[in-house]
């Protein structure tokens, strides 16, 4: 977030190197620091969608800004109804949304938010739900909606996981297409959802078949085998909820900042809507 230095030699270092160009006209330049620009304006709106990680990325954004009080000063926060990526720029500039001042309350929300998803344990992002979160009003859905990516009590999958599961029992075998599903839910960009079901297919015992079983990873990437995806004996299990991925697989993967192994499975009961712990 620092202004270019020697440090960002390699495309994609800085953190304006993948803004438009058009975009940054009246910046004066493309090396600016984040900080930097940000006193360069005398207000500032922060827009943000109704997406779980846009509303991780507005706590980390608050709390990282939290101790610029020449910055803080002068913001204002915008909730949108939809992702504002999907309309063009002079359509969203006809929308007429309420901007709140942004104040001490939000930032003090933003850093509980914040370091609550990055704790060794989910349980902190659990008691949050106990709580008031309605100056930052997205935050309680969205916090609910990472928090059932955990895995399941019963299938050990998080729910976009099991959503892909129900693309593939609907018959889809498309990988492109089965990887859609994260749009049931909105938590998975496309990379997550596409890395998901490649760890489904990539256990010892998987969920889904990538192709024709006959051949391996190796011909299937240089094109000598169908990428055609399958439900697995153990992926019809699992969709039915009458087995558990990780009584036959091992796990080890990050929510936030908790290490999730089969000795450390924080779990999810969807039915309960509570945590399971190890």
């Amino acid at each position: 977030m620092e202004r270019r230095s020697a440090n960002h030699r390699n495309p994609g270092n800085h953190w304006l190197d993948h803004a438009c160009p058009d975009k940054l006209s009246g910046f004066g330049t493309r090396d600016v620091g984040f900080f930097e620009l940000c006193e360069k304006f005398d207000s500032i709106e922060i827009w943000v969608d109704p997406r779980p990680n846009d509303q991780l990325v507005l706590v980390w954004l608050l709390d990282l800004l939290r101790p610029y009080k020449e910055i803080t000063t002068k913001l204002s926060l915008v909730q949108t109804d939809d992702q504002v990526a999907n309309y063009a720029p002079e359509s969203v500039a006809k929308w007429k949304l309420p901007a709140f001042r942004v104040t001490d309350n939000h930032f003090a929300m933003a850093r509980r938010a914040w370091q609550a998803y990055r704790a060794e344990t989910p349980e902190s992002c659990f008691n949050l739900l106990m709580t008031d979160l309605m100056i930052l009003p997205r935050l309680r859905s969205a916090l609910i909606a990472l928090l059932e990516e955990l895995p399941d009590s019963v299938t050990g999958l998080g729910a976009s996981e099991m959503d892909i599961l129900d693309f593939v029992n609907d018959g889809h075998t498309d990988p492109k297409r089965v990887a859609e599903a994260r749009w049931m839910r909105d938590v998975f960009d496309a990379n997550d959802a596409g890395d998901a079901l490649l760890e489904l297919g990539a256990h010892p015992a998987p969920a889904v078949l990538l192709g024709d079983p006959a051949f391996d990873n190796e011909d299937r990437y240089f094109g000598r085998s169908e990428w055609k995806v399958t439900l697995t004996e153990l992926g019809r299990s699992i969709f039915a909820r009458e087995d558990d991925m990780w009584r036959h697989n091992q796990i080890y993967r990050w929510w936030g900042g908790t290490e999730l192994t089969n000795e450390k499975l924080w779990r999810w009961d969807r039915e309960s809507r509570s945590l399971v712990a190890p």
